[in-house]
């Protein structure tokens, strides 16, 4: 019974030693199940981060490209009414009736004469009529131009162009921010 008594005890402590390196090795397993799911409950609000970050990329990115493309067809569309505005008013001079075109004809060669004495006039074909009985001229020439004159000194090496595309260019130009703020604001 001695024998018997001698391998019970040493079952019985077997089996605590058992339970204690069971108990052990749960506490174990549930620490490392712990630090994992730390670990990944970090990683997963990291990656969340970075999601959340990238589509707040994302929507500042579509939004900034919007606005450009906003602001690019507004840009167009004011370029649009600026060139119409522009060929309306060069029409509106073309068309003037004869007796105003030939005031305003008049009133560029007074001007031209200051610098160019007695001036070779270029006239659009048509409109030598308007310019009757001008004195002061070394020729009259029609030619295939747009209204308004081009006045040339007699070698050629002077020209003052004075046809009403040109003036209005310049015009244009030059007070373009004007124009524009007259128009848009």
């Amino acid at each position: 019974m001695a024998l018997d008594k001698v391998a019970n005890d040493i079952l019985e402590n077997a089996r605590k030693e058992a339970d204690q390196r069971i108990q052990e090795a749960e506490k174990e397993r549930a620490k490392i199940l712990q630090d994992a799911d730390q670990r990944i409950e970090k990683m997963r609000k990291a990656e969340e981060k970075d999601l959340q970050d990238g589509l707040m990329r994302m929507r500042r990115q579509e939004l900034s490209s919007g606005e450009l493309e906003a602001k690019k067809i507004v840009l167009n569309k004011r370029k649009d009414i600026l060139n119409r505005t522009f060929d309306e008013m060069l029409k509106e001079l073309s068309s003037m009736a004869p007796k105003e075109k030939s005031d305003l004809y008049k009133k560029i060669m007074a001007d031209g004469k200051k610098t160019i004495h007695r001036p070779k006039v270029f006239i659009p074909k048509g409109e030598a009529d308007l310019l009757a009985g001008l004195r002061g001229c070394e020729s009259l020439t029609e030619i295939d131009m747009g209204s308004g004159l081009i006045l040339e000194n007699e070698d050629g090496s002077v020209r003052l162009d004075y046809r009403f595309k040109t003036i209005l260019e310049s015009i244009w130009d030059r007070d373009m921010k004007n124009i524009s703020n007259t128009l848009f604001e």
